[in-house]
C-alpha cells in the first residue's frame, strides 16, 4: 500500500503521476529499469493478499474445508489467530507498516534530491497522515453503517507511524534502531505496570491497558481485542523498514545487504519466537506484544530479503507482473475492495456465479468459493485496466 502509503521506490517519470491516463501497451520494461522490484513484488503480493480476503475467499473455503483435514488447517492459516499464536495472515499488516516505511525511505531521498527541503516534505507527510486517519476512521463508520470514532483501521495507526518514522529519519542509524526498541519496550512497560482496576492483566483480552486505552480514546472496547495503541509499537515495523531501505541505497554489495537482512530476519525470529516459548511474552498480535512485533519484524525482513535476491540479485522477474499490476494502486484498491466491494460487489457478482452454478448442481459452498475467488479476479483486473491506462492514484 505506496507512497508514504504509495511512495515510489525509486525515480519515477511524470507519466506515473495520479490523473495521466495516456494509455501505452506495457509500461514494465521502464518500471524494471527504473524501480527496486523487490520492494514492487512484496508490496503487490500483500496487495493480492489482502483483496482475496476482502472478496471472502478465505472464509468460504474455510468453511467447505472438511473439518481436521490439511485444507482446513491451510485456509486457517488465512484468519487471524484468536489470542496467543502466530499465523501466516498476522504477518500481513506488518508486511503492509513495513513496506510503507521501504517506499518512503526512497520517496524522501527522491525529493530531497530534487531540491525539496525538510519542510516541504513534512508538510507532504502531515497531509498524507490526516488523509490516512480520515480513510480509516471513515471504514469504520462503512462498517457500521453510521457515524463512528474507532482508530483500529491498519490505515489510521499508518497515520502514526509514518509520521514517528518521518520525524527521526535524519537521525543516526543506532539512534534510529534503539528508538523503535523503546518504543516496544515502553509498550511492554505500560503492559505489565499499570495497575488499573479491571485492566490490570497485561495479556488478557479485554482487561489490559489497551483496552482501557481504547476507553479513553473512544469510549469502548473492540469485542474482537483489538486496541488503538498497536499504533505505537508497530511504529518499529515502518522504521525497520525506512532502515531497510537504507541498507539497500547504500554502496554495500549485494552479497553483503543480503547477509545483514537475513541476519536481522533470522535474529529477530529467535528472540521473537524465543520470548514466547520461554513464557516470557507471549505472541499476541492482537495487542502487538513485544514478542510479535519482533517475530512478525524478523520475517518482514526474511521476506525482502527472498525477494531482494530472488527478483533483483537473481533477475528472476517475469512472475512479479501480475503482483506488481495490483501494489501500484494499493491505497485505491484497499478503498474500494473494504467498501464498494465488500458492500455491494461480493453480493452482486454472486447473483451470475451463483445463479449459473448452482445451476449446474453444485453445492452451495462450492458455490460460495467460486463466487469470491470471481470477485477477486474482478478486483485485480480492475487493477490492471487502470495500470494499462497508467492512471496511478497517490496521496
Amino acid at each position: 500500500m505506496s507512497g508514504t502509503v504509495t511512495a515510489e521506490p525509486a525515480e519515477r517519470k511524470s507519466w506515473l503521476k495520479a490523473g495521466d491516463t495516456q494509455k501505452k501497451s506495457d509500461i514494465l520494461p521502464e518500471l524494471r529499469r527504473e524501480r527496486l522490484l523487490s520492494l514492487d513484488a512484496f508490496r503487490g503480493i500483500t496487495m493480492f493478499l489482502l483483496i482475496g480476503e476482502g472478496a471472502r475467499v478465505y472464509h468460504e473455503l474455510l468453511d467447505i474445508a472438511p473439518e481436521g483435514s490439511f485444507l482446513a488447517a491451510f485456509a486457517l492459516q488465512f484468519h487471524h489467530h484468536p489470542w496467543n499464536g502466530l499465523r501466516f495472515w498476522d504477518l500481513i499488516q506488518p508486511f503492509f507498516m513495513f513496506i510503507v516505511g521501504v517506499a518512503m525511505a526512497y520517496s524522501l531521498e527522491k525529493r530531497w534530491s530534487k531540491g525539496a527541503t525538510w519542510n516541504d516534505t513534512f508538510r507532504h507527510i502531515l497531509k498524507r497522515c490526516a488523509l490516512l486517519l480520515m480513510f480509516g476512521v471513515a471504514l469504520h463508520c462503512g462498517y457500521s453503517r453510521q457515524l463512528v470514532w474507532e482508530l483500529w483501521n491498519v490505515l489510521s495507526q499508518l497515520s502514526f507511524t509514518i509520521l514517528v518514522a518521518y520525524l527521526i529519519y535524519r537521525l543516526p542509524l543506532g539512534t534510529q534502531l534503539v528508538i523503535s526498541f523503546v518504543l516496544i519496550g515502553v509498550t511492554e512497560f505500560l503492559y505489565r505496570t499499570v495497575a488499573i482496576p479491571g485492566f490490570d492483566q497485561p495479556f488478557v483480552q479485554g482487561q489490559n491497558f489497551g483496552a482501557w486505552m481504547d476507553t479513553v480514546l473512544m469510549g469502548k472496547i473492540n469485542p474482537d481485542g483489538w486496541v488503538a495503541i498497536n499504533a505505537l509499537p508497530t511504529a518499529a515495523h515502518t522504521i525497520w523498514g525506512v532502515l531497510a531501505a537504507k541498507l539497500l541505497m547504500s554502496e554495500r554489495t549485494e552479497l553483503n545487504k543480503l547477509r545483514i537482512l537475513a541476519a536481522a530476519g533470522l535474529i529477530g525470529l529467535v528472540v521473537g519466537y524465543g520470548l514466547d516459548l520461554a513464557g516470557i511474552t507471549p505472541i499476541i498480535k492482537r495487542i502487538c506484544t513485544s514478542s510479535f512485533v519482533i517475530v512478525s519484524g524478523g520475517w518482514c525482513l526474511v521476506m525482502l530479503a527472498f525477494l531482494y535476491w530472488l527478483v533483483d540479485v537473481r533477475k528472476v522477474s517475469r512472475w512479479t507482473t501480475f503482483f506488481i499490476i495490483v501494489g501500484m494502486n494499493p491505497i485505491f484498491i484497499y478503498l474500494f475492495t473494504e467498501t464498494v466491494g465488500i458492500q455491494w460487489l461480493n453480493g452482486f457478482a454472486r447473483i451470475f456465479t451463483g445463479g449459473f452454478l448452482s445451476a449446474v448442481g453444485l453445492s452451495e459452498p462450492l458455490v460460495h468459493l467460486l463466487d469470491a475467488i470471481f470477485v477477486w479476479g474482478i478486483l485485480w483486473y480492475l487493477c490492471y485496466w487502470l495500470y494499462q491506462r497508467r492512471i496511478f492514484f497517490k496521496i
